[in-house]
């Protein structure tokens, strides 16, 4: 018999390798009973403005984040007192588009329990800062009665499906916002536990039984299973030639595929994702990957399959590992379009032809198909206050039409009709909201900022509150250069989690310690390409001075048509990032 050397036992019977544990979260959701935990119980502790650390976990599935005013805690931490804690809520809204009645009560409830903002997120969606533990169950209770939901807003599901706000192609984007919709209710976890907690539904007997080994037939969350997923899970709609959704950084996306006028199918596209961590060279953002074509019709099955694969094989052992691209990236897309297909059932069609021109915004003024006109403005970071918040209350007062929050952290006033447009017009002058794209730079047009401080737990440095004040720098360069015109996507993120998908600015800053941040530079300016390191830990007042030559060589020498992202890699700044995996960090 053939033996181990040195053991003594068979070579077949060798002793494998040790199991690794599974994360604390996957306990965390084990123990929950499907995500109840002792929320009820905490939300009553009025002993504490915070609630337990695995409460808190589980609040993530309900849409709502445990935050402190960071601004506040060397003061409260001299006085002897606890954190200023307070929570943002996260508002779900499929493909970005709500009516003007719900923008009234967002607006409401941002002043009447959060901090007077609202926040338009990069993901299509709302937040609301600062809300006190004693006034969440009110708040989110409220955005349920205004038929929006928090729910699966956040926490390791299926997050807000974005949807290509495109006013130029308005019968597409409406096909587009349907399967939005339906990607959205059909992945949304089934769980009774956020009625019963925010919407005082009575808990029904038994319904927090079952699972058992075997997710896939959980009689409570069919798709999910009581584990629910490893990680989050990110979908977009992207309709060509815009890219604005920036599909190639999500889990899953469909780029739509119009023929003879026609929406014929969507290219499926899987393995996105912005995340990292500094230092950590095993983890890194991705870019996802063309799996195939299919129908209208199938989308939604599609979806599902996609999602169910990366439940059973995503890995719950380490939550930095845990996202599908690494899943996709370990085993191959070959592996994957195969497990895939099999649960399908029948398999994908080739990939059609498509192109992207760009992954901004249009601002101003545009006419739709249909008649009627659509208005982007800009939103700097997304962040909504002051005269602009009051302005809008005042057009939503009026609007007939609809708002839509694209995913450049702008908004759309949609479908207004030529009657009610000089009524807008006046209301925007009134308020100055006409100066909200005017005279400014395309580079400030081109600006994404996630919060970060003082909010975000997880933020290294400033990013919505830096971002103005350096592009208030670089316009006076961009200015003198000729390029006030000239679109260049500039993105900051607090830490390299990359919620303002910092990795695919053509210019990128991540914060690494307070102060400083790591520039990358050379993404393409329609989201097909990373970016790459540029300058480690820089500090913020060096930065334009970083910037500046290269700017001013980009004016003098670039080719007709030439980006910025595409300029720095030519010019030899940075090489060409072709794999999030391979060459990011190299």
């Amino acid at each position: 018999m053939i033996t181990d050397t040195g053991t003594g036992i068979p070579a077949s019977a060798a002793i494998p390798a040790p199991v690794k544990e599974l994360s604390k979260n996957e306990g965390i959701k084990e123990a929950s009973h499907y995500l109840r935990g002792t929320i009820l119980e905490g939300l009553a502790d009025a002993s504490t403005g915070a609630m337990g650390e695995e409460d808190s976990q589980l609040l993530k599935f309900h849409g709502t984040y445990l935050q402190d005013d960071r601004d506040l805690r060397n003061e409260r931490r001299k006085q002897k007192l606890e954190k200023a804690f307070i929570f943002m809520v996260r508002v779900a809204v499929p493909g970005g588009v709500c009516s003007p009645k719900q923008w009234l009560e967002m607006d409401r409830l941002s002043d009447q329990y959060a901090n007077g903002t609202l926040k338009l997120t990069t993901r299509q969606a709302f937040q609301l800062h600062g809300i006190l533990k004693g006034n969440l169950k009110t708040t989110i209770k409220e955005i349920n009665e205004a038929l929006l939901s928090t729910l699966a807003a956040c926490g390791d599901v299926n997050r807000n499906v974005m949807c290509n706000p495109n006013p130029h192609l308005s019968v597409f984007h409406a096909q587009a916002l349907d399967y939005a919709r339906q990607l959205t209710k059909h992945l949304a976890p089934r769980t009774p536990a956020y009625h019963e907690i925010w919407l005082d539904k009575q808990r029904v007997a038994g319904g927090d039984t079952g699972g058992g080994d075997d997710d896939t037939n959980d009689p409570v969350e069919p798709i999910y299973g009581k584990h629910y997923l490893p990680r989050k899970f990110k979908i977009s709609i992207a309709i060509p030639p815009s890219n604005d959704v920036d599909v190639f950084a999500q889990d899953l996306g469909f780029i739509a595929i119009i023929e003879n006028n026609h929406l014929v199918g969507f290219n499926v596209t899987v393995g996105g994702g912005m995340g990292m961590s500094h230092g950590n060279k095993a983890t890194y953002p991705r870019l996802a990957e063309l799996l195939g074509f299919c129908r209208p019709d199938q989308m939604v099955d599609v979806a599902e399959k996609v999602l169910t694969v990366q439940r059973d094989f995503g890995d719950r052992t380490e939550r930095k590992h845990a996202r599908l691209k690494y899943t996709i990236q370990d085993r191959g897309l070959a592996w994957f379009r195969g497990e895939v297909e099999s649960r399908l059932g029948y398999a994908l069609a080739p990939a059609r032809s498509y192109y992207f021109s760009d992954n901004g915004d249009r601002y101003g003024w545009s006419d739709g198909v249909d008649g009627k006109h659509h208005l982007n403005l800009f939103i700097e970071g997304g962040r909504v206050h002051g005269r602009q918040k009051e302005g809008l209350r005042e057009i939503a007062k009026i609007h007939q039409g609809d708002f839509r929050l694209t995913g450049n952290q702008n908004l759309i006033i949609g479908s207004v009709a030529p009657a009610e447009r000089p009524r807008i017009d006046a209301l925007l002058t009134q308020y100055g909201l006409d100066q909200t794209w005017e005279n400014i730079t395309g580079l400030r047009r081109g600006g994404m900022a996630c919060v970060a401080l003082p909010t975000c737990g997880l933020a290294l440095a400033e990013s919505e509150r830096n971002l103005p004040l350096l592009v208030d720098e670089l316009e006076k360069v961009i200015r003198a250069s000729g390029l006030a015109e000239q679109s260049i996507h500039i993105r900051s993120s607090g830490c390299p989690n990359g919620c303002a998908r910092p990795y695919l600015g053509e210019i990128g800053m991540v914060g690494k310690v307070p102060g400083k941040y790591n520039l990358y530079l050379g993404a393409a300016h329609n989201g097909s390409r990373l970016n790459k390191l540029y300058k480690e830990a820089i500090p913020n007042e060096q930065i334009v001075a970083e910037l500046t030559p290269i700017i001013q060589r980009y004016a003098a020498e670039r080719g007709p048509g030439e980006t910025f992202g595409d300029f720095v890699i030519r010019a030899g700044y940075v090489k060409a990032v072709t794999s999030g995996a391979v060459d990011f960090h190299n």
